[in-house]
């Protein structure tokens, strides 16, 4: 890392809703999924720079459930680009030991591609130094939805005391229970909505919205981000001084 860098404060927990694709490939005359197929390129990109920075945590929205409103031939590419980052990427995963994760409703996945997800998990299930989230067919309120009832269920087989409840055990029912809190999260493209995304997860986390689109978006864009970041006075709902 360079001087600059190393004066930056580095979140535990970046989160990304990557916006953007269908109006990069716009704006260049091209087909929306040609987006999409970039943005895939972009990822490992910003994996590297990410472990470059010592960011132990990433979650990225690749696709919600409310995406399924889009155009079939759209979805089909999107997903064929997700199973081909998936498998061509598995080895550098281990190799740089990045864990990944899935989040989500796999069970209306392309069967395709919920194999290349099951694989990447099992494939990099010890890996330690990075831990990628990938959010497919997710939804924030679905997830809070999912853990109630699971929670609601042990509750009623005697697992747990309702008494017991309280924010620390309703995260254990959450996708990624082990993941921290989201420190920071950055929408590219200029929209400045969450758009239902990690709503649990963002209780606490500072949102960066940058112009950028997704497909542009580089090692520039990211350092640009976490400039805004440490400068940004975290209170947590108290007072500082």
């Amino acid at each position: 890392m360079g001087k600059e860098e190393t004066s930056l404060i580095i979140p535990q927990h970046i989160a990304f809703i990557m916006d953007g694709n269908g109006r990069w490939a716009k704006s260049r005359g091209l087909p929306r999924y040609l987006g999409h197929r970039e943005a895939c390129k972009r990822l490992i990109d910003l994996l590297d720079t990410l472990i470059e920075l010592n960011v132990r945590y990433c979650s990225f929205f690749a696709f919600s459930t409310e995406n399924w409103n889009r155009p079939q031939e759209e979805i089909d590419h999107l997903m064929n680009y997700l199973e081909e980052f998936l498998s061509k990427e598995l080895g550098h995963f281990q190799k740089n030991d990045v864990r990944i994760h899935v989040s989500g409703d796999l069970s209306r996945l392309p069967e395709s591609t919920r194999e290349a997800s099951i694989k990447a998990m099992e494939e990099t299930k010890n890996c330690k130094k990075f831990h990628a989230n990938i959010c497919l067919n997710y939804g924030g309120q679905q997830e809070i939805v999912r853990a109630a009832k699971n929670l609601v269920a042990d509750v009623l087989e005697g697992k747990v005391n309702k008494e017991e409840i309280d924010e620390a055990l309703f995260s254990r029912y959450l996708y990624q229970p082990d993941f921290p809190s989201i420190d920071l999260l950055i929408r590219t493209s200029g929209e400045e909505r969450l758009s239902n995304f990690m709503l649990y997860e963002c209780a606490y986390a500072e949102f960066v919205f940058t112009k950028v689109k997704w497909p542009d978006f580089n090692r520039k864009a990211l350092l640009d981000c976490l400039r805004v970041f440490s400068q940004r006075d975290r209170r947590y709902g108290g007072i500082k001084g």
